[in-house]
């Protein structure tokens, strides 16, 4: 495809970008693709737009959270207005309807690899989003469970009463399993914590059971480490409690990818940008 073909159909197609005022997400309308993909007839896009929906179905998706009824108002010629059925589609039903679209048409070929790049674009960011949701998760843990320890060592004098009450805490938010069994349950190295390794919900779990104990140890004046795991341990069990009523199982979740390779990859690439924006700049 020749260069100039490229440039003109990629500005055509981010022309027809539209955005919903109250959500802000992005869609395209189906007329407005199919006179850009070159169907003359709306009948014959139709049934490109149902095949779309077939695979979108067969994806395991809902073919209605992608392809939207709406109708719109066009003008005729005689200066009257006419009400028109129209479907709002998402970038992913655009792509679908590339894909089950007439190869031999220029504007299809192009639009299967747009819509393609444009998807992943998509789900690298939201990649990227969940990844800075559990690296923030992660240093929030660290922060109350530094809290946590400089609490108890004011109050118990004892340098290993935090290590003592945060394994009963585990137990009790892992189902009696202790935190060494989780760490080879879930592959994790002995000279790793076990929460570089556990998925966000997990992580906010043990960061919300450690601000209920710290706010309790405060408010109850608790000073020993007995009360203190009593205390530690009703919490993470309450969290737990919980998370099973919400169908999740703590002790059964996967294992994350260490956190530490995600902070080096966020690193990396934000090393990346200053170079990338002097290099658009020239």
């Amino acid at each position: 495809m020749k260069k100039d073909v490229v440039v003109r159909l990629h500005a055509s197609f981010e022309e027809l970008v539209q955005r919903d005022a109250d959500w802000g997400g992005e869609y395209w309308l189906a007329r407005d693709l199919q006179t850009l993909l070159g169907y003359a007839r709306w009948e014959n896009f139709v049934k490109v737009i149902e095949k779309a929906k077939t695979a979108c179905q067969a994806s395991g998706y809902e073919p209605a959270d992608h392809f939207l009824d709406v109708t719109k108002m066009v003008e005729l010629g005689s200066g009257a207005n006419r009400e028109i059925e129209d479907i709002a589609l998402t970038r992913y039903a655009c792509y679908l309807i590339a894909q089950n679209g007439d190869p031999s048409k220029e504007a299809i070929a192009f639009a299967q690899t747009y819509f393609a790049v444009q998807t992943r674009k998509q789900e690298l960011i939201e990649q990227r989003l969940a990844e800075v949701e559990r690296l923030s998760a992660r240093k929030k843990l660290t922060t109350s469970e530094k809290e946590l320890s400089g609490i108890i060592y004011e109050r118990v004098g004892d340098q290993m009463s935090f290590a003592r009450i945060r394994s009963k805490g585990d137990m009790a938010l892992f189902g009696g399993h202790s935190t060494q069994s989780m760490k080879t349950k879930l592959g994790v190295p002995d000279n790793r914590p076990l929460a570089d390794f556990l998925p966000t919900i997990t992580i906010k779990a043990k960061d919300f059971a450690n601000e209920i104990t710290n706010f309790n140890i405060k408010r109850d004046e608790l000073h020993t480490e007995g009360s203190i795991a009593v205390e530690h341990v009703k919490n993470n069990k309450d969290v737990r409690d919980l998370l099973i009523q919400r169908g999740i199982q703590p002790e059964a979740l996967p294992p994350a990818e260490d956190i530490k390779k995600i902070e080096r990859r966020v690193a990396s690439e934000a090393k990346k940008l200053p170079a990338a924006k002097k290099k658009l700049s020239r």
